[in-house]
């Protein structure tokens, strides 16, 4: 199934004027927030003067856990995928079961179509990151369909829409990001409620002691660090529930890229700091971290819980501790939003000192 040549795709930017194409392989958009904030982004993009090509699953609610059944969700993408009546594909949704549509979408069709860049997070991690893994076909991690029907756009939202078009492929972090959503059914179109500093840690391989330190890792406010390589990563409930699976051909894609070293950014949403590190040690034993390079990890949705002493650092830096490789936690990725768009299959070069960061994609 996997199509390793060496090098990656990367689909063509969406042109002005261009078609926007939605589907929903998880949830869809039939219930408030997001059905009036999916129908503003709607407006919003026919008034930026793009044209719209909907799904027949958008507006679904007759699936668990997903839009509808899974063999209608996996025709849906991947008819639309093929389909020249689209330039790119925005997911409606995130979800719970996206999982079981994988078994009815036609990869070999897929392979052999243009390339097309797909935009979605959380459940669609099933998509972007196979798409990268499997088809060798760059992906954009980042908020769905929905979040572009905020009045106003957030920052982030500008920053994805700039890098689907093409017009910018370097950005950094936020000043702000929201603990408590305002969005609601009787306010679906409320921007982001960044209420809470944004902070992020720097943690590198000890080797001069300072004032927090965990396992072989030294943290310090002023902190300095600089990585390359293949971007890869998504949604940890996802990634460890593809592991071990017939869609998992991580090992050979890190092999094959091994040259480049592999850089994992990594979230969680349901997942508890012990889930967090046991999905770690999975993905370990599995073999996905060879070559690694660095790693990025967005604010999970427990951010700042802790159990039994373990928060959520020490539950991704213990077992990462024998890589020595830096890594960055509570970025702006995932589930506690802004989210900046994360182009998995990309080549990229990732700075960072004190609490800024920066993150610039090459498309080679």
């Amino acid at each position: 199934m996997a199509i390793h040549t060496g090098k990656m795709k990367y689909p063509e930017f969406l042109r002005d004027g261009g078609v926007i194409g939605c589907v929903a392989p998880s949830f869809g958009c039939n219930i408030e927030p997001y059905h009036s904030a999916f129908l503003h982004a709607c407006e919003r993009l026919t008034a930026m003067g793009y044209q719209m090509d909907l799904g027949p699953n958008c507006f679904a609610g007759e699936g668990i856990g997903i839009s509808n059944t899974p063999d209608k969700c996996g025709r849906e993408l991947t008819d639309h995928y093929i389909s020249d009546k689209n330039d790119i594909l925005l997911s409606c949704g995130g979800g719970e079961l996206m999982c079981e549509i994988l078994d009815y979408i036609d990869f070999e069709k897929l392979s052999a179509a243009k390339p097309k860049w797909y935009v979605g997070y959380s459940d669609n991690t099933n998509f972007t990151f196979l798409l990268a893994t499997l088809l060798e076909t760059a992906s954009i991690y980042a908020p769905c369909a929905p979040a572009l029907g905020m009045e106003p756009w957030h920052t982030c939202i500008q920053d994805l829409w700039d890098a689907v078009c093409g017009k910018k492929l370097q950005f950094t972090g936020y000043p702000a990001w929201e603990k408590e959503s305002l969005k609601s059914a009787e306010n679906p179109l409320a921007p982001y409620h960044t209420t809470e500093p944004g902070k992020i840690r720097i943690f590198t391989p000890d080797n001069a002691g300072g004032e927090r330190n965990m396992g072989d890792f030294h943290h310090s406010p002023n902190e300095s660090v600089a990585m390359e390589g293949r971007l890869l990563g998504g949604c940890m409930d996802c990634l460890v529930n593809l592991l071990g699976t017939k869609f998992d051909h991580v090992a050979d894609y890190v092999e094959h890229y091994r040259t480049d070293g592999i850089i994992w950014f990594l979230e969680a949403c349901d997942l508890n700091v012990f889930a967090i590190r046991r999905a770690i040690w999975q993905m370990d034993h599995a073999g996905w971290f060879r070559h690694i390079k660095g790693v990025l990890v967005g604010r999970p949705y427990c951010y700042g819980s802790e159990m039994m002493g373990l928060d959520t650092y020490r539950a991704v830096l213990d077992p990462l501790s024998k890589y020595h490789v830096p890594i960055i936690m509570d970025m702006d990725f995932g589930h506690l939003p802004p989210a900046m768009p994360m182009i998995c299959g990309s080549y990229v070069k990732v700075s960072a000192e004190g609490n800024q960061y920066q993150i610039k994609y090459e498309l080679v």
